[in-house]
């Protein structure tokens, strides 16, 4: 092993330890943010800048080393910066934390793998050559697969790292919007009575029927594209 990919090895460990060391998992909570929710408001109000700086070091930290927490951060994202901002931060924290995933993915395992499978990954090889875009944006679209799942599998292929941002960017920005919203209907529950609230329904309506519409959406491009390339 050579001695980059030392480093980033025990980088990674170290995250993953300080992560369930100190136990961050249990402040990536919806009741833990409720229960600080007014007062970091106040503070990402009086310091936006380092607020934004932190968060989104963080996010990008949290998905480079694959660790759990991201949909919940994505929430506090808009119950605390609110829609128009979150949505800003979680797409480029996210799509930056998911291409540093990726070539952790394929720093650490990605030339093993490609030696000792190389035959048989070469077809997977070919179809991201040939269609590593659209794959991409479908896997990203369509939520089959967890999200960290998606990067690490990725990164034992060949595709760029630039079009892995982009498409990443692109395709999970409706998903991210959708979260986003659901964070600010959440920030507005107190009580049992604002649990039915009118845009937190919608929220979560829109959250169940996301994965339906991306599927569909995918189809009718997929059938676009067949009749492009029959032409």
């Amino acid at each position: 092993m050579k001695t980059q990919q030392v480093a980033i090895l025990i980088l990674v460990v170290g995250c993953v330890g300080a992560f369930f060391y100190f136990d961050v998992g249990s402040y990536l909570s919806l009741g833990y943010l409720n229960e600080v929710h007014a007062d970091a408001v106040a503070y990402v109000r009086a310091n936006a800048i380092q607020s934004t700086l932190g968060f989104m070091a963080f996010y990008i930290l949290v998905t480079a080393a694959s660790l759990p927490g991201a949909a919940l951060m994505t929430l506090a994202a808009g119950a605390v910066f609110q829609f128009g901002w979150g949505l800003v931060m979680v797409s480029f924290a996210s799509s930056i934390g998911a291409t540093l995933a990726m070539l952790v993915s394929r720093s650490l395992l990605g030339g093993w793998v490609q030696e000792r499978f190389g035959e048989q990954l070469e077809v997977i090889n070919e179809g991201v050559r040939r269609d590593g875009v659209f794959y991409l944006f479908g896997l990203r679209m369509v939520p089959l697969f967890p999200f960290f799942i998606i990067n690490l599998v990725m990164g034992l292929t060949r595709i760029g790292a630039l079009r892995f941002y982009w498409v990443s960017q692109v395709g999970m920005l409706p998903g991210t919007l959708v979260y986003v919203f659901a964070g600010t209907q959440l920030a507005t529950v107190t009580s049992l009575t604002d649990v039915l609230s009118p845009g937190l329904v919608v929220a979560f309506s829109l959250l169940g029927l996301f994965p339906i519409i991306a599927r569909k959406l995918l189809g009718w491009l997929g059938a676009r594209r067949e009749r492009g390339l029959q032409s």
